[in-house]
């Protein structure tokens, strides 16, 4: 069984950043990664690293200002995000799975509850 706990979500001003935690626990050799979804629009692809940290992609949004690394020693993936816009606003998932399709697409095995990150203008 494989849990994930984000962390690090919140309030942050257009330019600004903000990193945020998935805590892994269980089975944890997965490829892992974001999506986000905003009310009323579709599942949006963030980042995904693979499982010892050595391939990442990106969704088209984050290309640039985003950074996905990993802790395989804390079982912990993180997500740099920098230069913040409203568009940005979303709750943000942790996914986990064996490869980066289904984890970017959001239809991943294991996913967390969620890190609301807002961004005012």
């Amino acid at each position: 069984q494989v849990q994930l706990v984000e962390s690090g979500g919140g309030s942050v001003q257009a330019g600004g950043s903000l990193r945020l935690s998935c805590a892994a626990s269980g089975y944890t050799a997965y490829y892992m990664g974001w999506f986000r979804q905003a009310p009323g629009k579709e599942r949006e692809a963030v980042a995904c690293i693979s499982s010892r940290g050595g391939t990442s992609e990106y969704g088209d949004s984050a290309k640039g200002r985003f950074t996905i690394s990993r802790d395989n020693a804390k079982n912990t993936v993180y997500l740099h995000m920098n230069s913040l816009k409203p568009d940005d606003t979303a709750m943000y998932y942790c996914a986990a799975d064996v490869g980066c399709r289904a984890v970017l697409a959001g239809a991943a095995n294991h996913r967390g509850q969620g890190t609301q990150v807002t961004v005012s203008s």
